[in-house]
């Protein structure tokens, strides 16, 4: 199914950046738009766990660097059915964590300093076994193909709106102020995308990590302490990499026009569901 979504998801959104190259400078912004898909995905499919690494500042560590870490993680991996993924610890000290990576054979799973400190034993399985949930669906692929589209669609619109800006209506007979909204519509258009993939995600992962651990509720009470941290903590990343995180790593920016545009389910409505699963796992 992972691999269904995967390829609809790219063969629609390169369609999509060709449909918005066409618009936004005629045939040959369509072969331009279409060149830019085709190279940022086959370049974010063999390199994503790199570039996210480098995007979080992230090292990769051995198991004689955090034996406890590295215990934790081989040990909810083979609950779950995953081959051992390689860990990461990024510097932040706001406490979070993600997982990256094209496949299980070829995984990252990161942790921040201050997730490290932050949350008992019991809740860090809970995380680990969410981001396990991920690599298990495969979905860090599905998501770095819809940021990187994103990503294309608001470079591509960026060039359309300069030349529209600066080349006035020399761009053959198409209207400088409809290439301008749309070149202001099409980056919104995608983002709706990422958003809607990556929020059903969180929720699957949720479940998923309930079911890895038995212990749905420990994943509860981390998410609440992740959240409140991450109001409090700033954390310096390209937000091209923010949606991987767990929580939100920009939760206390923005104010509600950003609430619009999250990339991450209500943090309240992932603890309703796994506290409901915790009740349903206690009546079984």
């Amino acid at each position: 199914m992972q691999q269904t979504k995967v390829f609809l998801l790219m063969a629609g959104l390169t369609a999509f950046l060709a449909v918005v190259g066409g618009a936004l400078g005629g045939q040959g912004g369509a072969v331009l738009a279409f060149g830019i898909a085709v190279v940022m995905n086959v370049g974010m499919y063999w390199f994503s766990d790199r570039a996210v690494l480098k995007m979080y500042r992230a090292r990769v560590i051995e198991p004689a660097d955090a034996p406890a870490l590295y215990e934790m993680v081989d040990r909810l991996r083979q609950r779950a059915g995953l081959p051992m993924p390689t860990v990461a610890i990024a510097p932040s000290p706001q406490p979070n964590a993600f997982a990256t990576g094209r496949n299980p054979a070829h995984a990252v799973v990161c942790f921040t300093q201050g997730i490290l400190q932050a949350l008992s034993p019991a809740e860090l399985e809970g995380v680990t076994a969410h981001e396990l949930a991920h690599i298990k669906h495969r979905h860090m692929l599905v998501g770095t193909i819809a940021a990187t589209m994103a990503g294309a669609v608001g470079i591509l619109a960026s060039i359309a709106r300069w030349g529209a800006i600066l080349g006035g209506g020399r761009n053959g007979d198409r209207n400088p102020i409809a290439v301008i909204a749309m070149a202001i519509v099409a980056p919104i258009g995608a983002a709706i995308i990422q958003m809607a993939i990556s929020r059903q995600n969180e929720f699957q992962a949720d479940k998923t990590a309930g079911e890895i651990t038995g212990r749905p509720i420990h994943l509860a009470d981390a998410l609440r302490s992740l959240e409140q941290n991450a109001r409090r903590v700033p954390m310096e990343v390209n937000p091209a990499a923010a949606q991987l995180a767990i929580v939100n790593p920009f939760a206390g920016r923005g104010g509600a026009l950003m609430g619009l545009f999250r990339t991450h389910p209500p943090t309240e409505e992932r603890v309703a569901r796994l506290e409901a699963q915790a009740r349903g796992s206690l009546a079984g």
